[in-house]
């Protein structure tokens, strides 16, 4: 049957596995015969995991909940087989926003509020959080190189400034729904590929956006992703595929603080050796805790690739 330009297709297929709530998971979907494809992450756990660790304002809370999620769909989106980061740095009360995430859907956040800063009010935009800065996300791969795309803080929200990272440095038709309320996190994400040889639908891309822009923060976030899917495009033909599961986790280690205490050179660390006897340092991240003897910095300028010792 048919409506104005467009056909509605009732088909909408979920996989045999799917047909439960869970938390914490990614969503791949795409628009058959069409070049437009989807994804949707809820974060629960993960979210708490990152909040607990902290004692950031509930303004703070939300847009760092809105920033797990978009790195969640980012990684996802670009397959990377390794590590992807986006940081929001700002001139505004907040200085630093940072979420990470990986192949293996561990995810991590940390927010820094600018030295001497008023918190911030609960209503607060993020224009008024960050004020003006840019964001850079960084693909770090596990073989190949580094690479990093930055983009000025222009736009009034998270999303906008994403998807305008996608129009500069992708040019990939991108748009974002993100939403979070210091308890879970969500995002769909919809993109429009390059190769249009197979798309049988020219208003494929502007019908899903259409359609994706009448979903409210409350559905993103309290409803299955199935039910939120069906919602949006059940008179589409979707094909979704088997969720994958995220969950929070911190890729810190003693080698990585040892790496990045010896950046800090050989005089600066006996001087911080001189005046406290030893080295503290914790992860921002998990607040794991590493301590260093004298002894064990001078073996690190000695062999800053050696293997860090075991204690037996």
């Amino acid at each position: 049957m048919s409506n104005g330009s467009f056909t509605i297709r009732r088909r909408f297929s979920f996989p045999l596995s799917y047909g439960y709530f869970m938390s914490d998971q990614i969503q791949r979907f795409l628009f058959d015969q069409t070049n437009v494809r989807g994804e949707i992450v809820t974060l629960g756990d993960a979210y708490h995991e990152v909040l607990d660790r902290h004692a950031y304002p509930p303004v703070v809370n939300e847009l760092l909940g809105e920033l797990l999620a978009a790195v969640a769909l980012l990684t996802d989106t670009v397959k990377l087989d390794g590590t992807l980061s986006i940081e929001v740095r700002g001139q505004g009360t907040l200085a630093l926003l940072m979420a990470e995430s990986n192949p293996g859907g561990e995810l991590r956040a940390i927010a820094r509020i600018a030295e001497g800063a008023t918190l911030p009010d609960e209503h607060a935009s993020f224009r008024e959080l960050v004020g003006h800065g840019q964001i850079v996300i960084t693909l770090d791969p596990q073989e190949g190189h580094r690479y990093q795309g930055i983009v000025a803080l222009d736009h009034d929200t998270l999303s906008g400034c994403l998807e305008a990272y996608f129009g500069q440095s992708e040019q990939l038709p991108t748009r974002l729904w993100l939403a979070a309320d210091g308890k879970r996190a969500g995002g769909l994400l919809l993109q429009r590929l390059p190769d249009a040889s197979q798309n049988q639908d020219v208003d494929a891309w502007e019908r899903s956006v259409h359609l994706a822009d009448t979903i409210k923060p409350e559905e993103l976030l309290g409803l299955e992703q199935r039910e939120v899917l069906y919602r949006l495009y059940h008179e589409e033909t979707v094909r979704v595929f088997d969720p994958k599961t995220v969950r929070f986790g911190c890729t810190c280690s003693r080698e990585r603080m040892s790496h990045a205490l010896y950046t800090l050179g050989q005089e600066e660390l006996r001087d911080i050796l001189r005046e406290q006897g030893a080295i503290d340092t914790q992860c921002h991240f998990c607040h794991t805790k590493y301590h260093y003897t004298a002894a064990d910095i001078e073996t690190l300028l000695e062999n800053p690739d050696a293997p860090p010792p075991v204690i037996h």
